[in-house]
């Protein structure tokens, strides 16, 4: 049921990585909750290889297909 390739799989595990690294760094208690959504979102498509973002702006900019 993967839905990406094995190397848009390790951009998003490295960059969720990263992220979380950088709000650790910081410190949970003073990043703000707006940060936690796009690490989690990165690690849930590097995980499930489902990624919301590219769904929705895939259905958004849709380009017509000639007959």
């Amino acid at each position: 049921m993967d839905k990406m390739e094995l190397s848009m799989k390790a951009f998003f595990l490295f960059a969720g990585l990263l992220l979380w690294a950088g709000i650790w760094l910081t410190g949970f208690d003073v990043v703000h909750w707006v940060l936690y959504l796009p690490a989690s979102f990165f690690l849930f498509s590097a995980l499930t290889g489902i990624c919301p973002g590219m769904i929705f702006f895939k259905e958004v900019f849709q380009e017509e297909k000639p007959d």
